[in-house]
């Protein structure tokens, strides 16, 4: 969907191979012919709002295989710094044009596309500056989705310092240092408690038998629902994993920071 003027939505995914719980995950097969990289961009493809899809590599050698990936996906890529996050994503948004960022990571490959279509229709529809739908947390993690002005995006790129402002891109703006308009998308019933990120091998697990059982695509979150309702001893699978391990790996550091 175009919003009016030509104004464009463009839909920026983090990917990289290196991750410190479950390095090369990005690539890894989810089913015989499929990545988890592959179930990311073919989930957002069903959004009818997102203009265009792009993803944000690091300029690392280590991932010139996602490069290589998004190629024969034909798929547009951007690769910038491995660490500064914020910097890479505010370079890619600048170099596609983008007037409105939707931000996922490549660590959600059930991403539904109907919730990133309702978080973006209450961006568009309530005038906010950026909205998510873990503000206030009750959907499932690795549904995560956020959007925002490219104006948002570049006054945070000039003026967040913290390392973990730089390496998670939104926590400046989540933390209204901006003083911007915050909105919050907000499911019906509290699902927060449900785990399907993929950080750790027990994720995999768990998310690979989702995929088995469930043959639509894409995916949805109520078809997930449905499935661990009939089979609850799925989501032990995964429950004992801590979440945010990132984030607060990232905040240990900010308390080093000197400005």
């Amino acid at each position: 969907m175009k919003l009016k003027n030509n104004i464009m939505i463009g839909c920026i995914i983090q990917a990289r191979m290196g991750s410190s719980r479950l390095p090369g995950k990005t690539l890894m097969k989810l089913t015989d012919e499929l990545s988890t990289l592959d179930f990311v961009i073919n989930q957002i493809s069903s959004s009818s709002v997102i203009d265009k899809i792009v993803v944000a590599t690091t300029s690392l050698k280590e991932d010139d295989v996602i490069e290589n990936t998004c190629k024969k996906l034909q798929m547009e890529s951007y690769r910038g710094s491995s660490s500064d996050v914020l910097d890479r994503y505010y370079n890619c948004a600048k170099q596609f044009h983008f007037d409105h960022i939707v931000r996922i990571t490549a660590d959600c490959p059930l991403i539904d596309p109907e919730i990133i279509d309702k978080t973006i229709m209450k961006y568009t529809t309530e005038n906010f500056d950026y909205v998510s739908n873990t503000l206030e947390r009750t959907f499932p993690i690795g549904t995560d989705v956020e959007i925002f002005s490219f104006s948002v995006l570049e006054q945070t790129w000039k003026n967040a310092k913290l390392p973990s402002e730089r390496e998670h891109v939104t926590p400046f703006m989540r933390n209204n240092k901006l003083d911007i308009k915050l909105g919050n998308l907000k499911n019906s019933k509290n699902l927060s408690h449900i785990r399907i990120t993929l950080d750790h091998t027990e994720d995999l697990e768990l998310i690979k038998k989702i995929i088995f059982q469930i043959n639509k695509r894409p995916i949805l979150l109520h078809d997930i629902l449905n499935l661990v309702t009939t089979q609850s001893d799925l989501l032990k699978i995964n429950e004992h994993i801590s979440n945010n391990e990132g984030m607060q790996k990232s905040l240990e550091q900010d308390r080093y920071f000197k400005n």
